[in-house]
């Protein structure tokens, strides 16, 4: 991450913030499940599966296939058109947020948090290589990963020792996002979801900028 240019690294940081907005609103209006923490959800699959509690289990599965339904998504626009890749999965996760904000107005309820989750799994296509995701936008357990082991490097005497800032600011950019989801929530509840469409859009215009005229496609770390 730290050889990517600045200003996808800003974009990237955005990303992780509006992935925080998302999950805060989802867990905190539909019984603590997440519309992009698939460990917190695959956690509650497993518990409701162990406890026979059906409902749970059904809830937390149908999320986990809505978030590789978007990851799936994501990978059929970046093979369609790959010059473009960034700009047309952001644009995807809009229409998915947008729907999701939508419904929500009319009729909250799980399948809004279906379309929220189908939305994250795309947003994650955002930066790849070769099909692979090169940076986890709502990974933050790998984030913290790498702060610690880019921090064990610098301590041990690696010429590069501020290459963990990059994914401490990935990690506070989701935690800031979460904070926001929530005071949001509380505020304005439902209609809070609204901002994620409008976030996200200002953020396919901000990649389509960053990225016009090139084939960016992110190295692996």
């Amino acid at each position: 991450m730290q050889r990517t240019e600045s200003p996808l690294i800003v974009i990237a940081v955005c990303l992780a913030a509006l992935a925080g907005f998302v999950d805060a609103l989802a867990f905190t209006s539909l019984g603590g499940f997440f519309a992009s923490f698939m460990s917190g959800n695959s956690t509650r699959l497993g518990v409701g599966l162990g406890t026979g509690d059906a409902g749970s289990a059904l809830t937390a599965g149908a999320l986990v296939m809505s978030f590789i339904a978007g990851v799936i998504l994501a990978s059929v626009i970046q093979r369609a058109a790959p010059e473009r890749a960034k700009t047309g999965v952001m644009l995807a996760v809009t229409i998915l947020l947008l729907l999701a904000a939508g419904l929500a107005s009319v009729a909250p309820g799980p399948i809004v948090l279906l379309l929220l989750a189908a939305a994250m799994g795309t947003e994650n296509g955002v930066f790849h290589r070769d099909g692979e995701v090169t940076i986890g936008v709502t990974y933050m357990t790998g984030s913290l990963v790498r702060v610690g082991q880019k921090l064990a490097n610098a301590l041990m005497g690696d010429p590069d020792r501020w290459s963990w800032v990059p994914y401490l600011a990935l990690w506070t950019g989701f935690l800031a996002g979460v904070v926001f989801g929530a005071a949001s929530h509380m505020r304005w509840g439902w209609n809070a979801l609204w901002l994620a469409p409008l976030a996200a859009a200002v953020l396919t215009l901000a990649i389509s900028r960053a990225t016009r005229g090139k084939n960016r496609i992110m190295p692996a770390e």
